[in-house]
């Protein structure tokens, strides 16, 4: 008995790391703020994952509403339309608006100092 609550155990907490993993295989860096990043095969570990760039656009294109049928997919295992992806890409279009608009309070700060002198 012991045996099998080991097993279940493990088995359990391996799919709840898979989860995971997936889950946060939709990467974003600001360096390029067009694209995102997401798995090409299916990762084993987040030092070995093979990524490829798609453009922000195409993250969530369907609003994770599931793709068409005829629709070839543009991460593994649809990871780009999923539930996390849509968050994901409305929590980076935020900070990139806020980052727009810091940028523009500090050039329009800078004008009127200029213009003060």
């Amino acid at each position: 008995m012991n045996q099998l609550a080991v097993f279940l155990l493990l088995a359990v907490a391996s799919t709840m790391v898979d989860g995971d993993m997936m889950r946060k295989s939709i990467v974003f860096d600001k360096a390029t703020p067009d694209v995102f990043y997401c798995p090409v095969d299916k990762p084993t570990s987040f030092e070995k994952m093979l990524v490829h760039s798609r453009p922000l656009a195409k993250l969530c294109e369907f609003d994770g509403n599931g793709l068409p049928g005829d629709y070839k997919s543009d991460c593994y295992n649809d990871v780009d339309e999923s539930e996390y992806a849509c968050k994901e890409k409305k929590r980076i279009m935020i900070r990139q608006e806020t980052e727009e608009v810091e940028r523009e309070m500090l050039q329009a700060t800078t004008r009127a100092a200029n213009n003060k002198v």
